[in-house]
């Protein structure tokens, strides 16, 4: 991932972020993210942002051959024996 350094940054706006930072519960690096994606238009909503990290999940836990089982059948199955 590219390193972003600024010079010169200025002390009130510092502030500000490090403020919204820890009232977000996040560190200043991820902080400065949001608001550069908000300033650029790519802000993504709560729900969109869980889904994703759901997927993103999911993905690396359940191989695809486990997805195409169906579990409710397998109950079922299980049940009537």
């Amino acid at each position: 991932m590219p390193l972003l350094q600024v010079r010169d940054f200025p002390d009130d706006i510092y502030a500000e972020i490090s403020f919204a930072a820890r009232k977000e519960h996040r560190t200043i690096a991820q902080q400065t993210i949001v608001l550069i994606q908000k300033g650029l238009g790519r802000e993504e909503t709560n729900r969109e942002r869980r889904r994703r990290l759901i997927e993103k999940c999911n993905a690396r836990i359940i191989p695809d051959e486990a997805r195409a089982i169906d579990v409710v059948e397998l109950i079922r199955e299980d049940h009537r024996r």
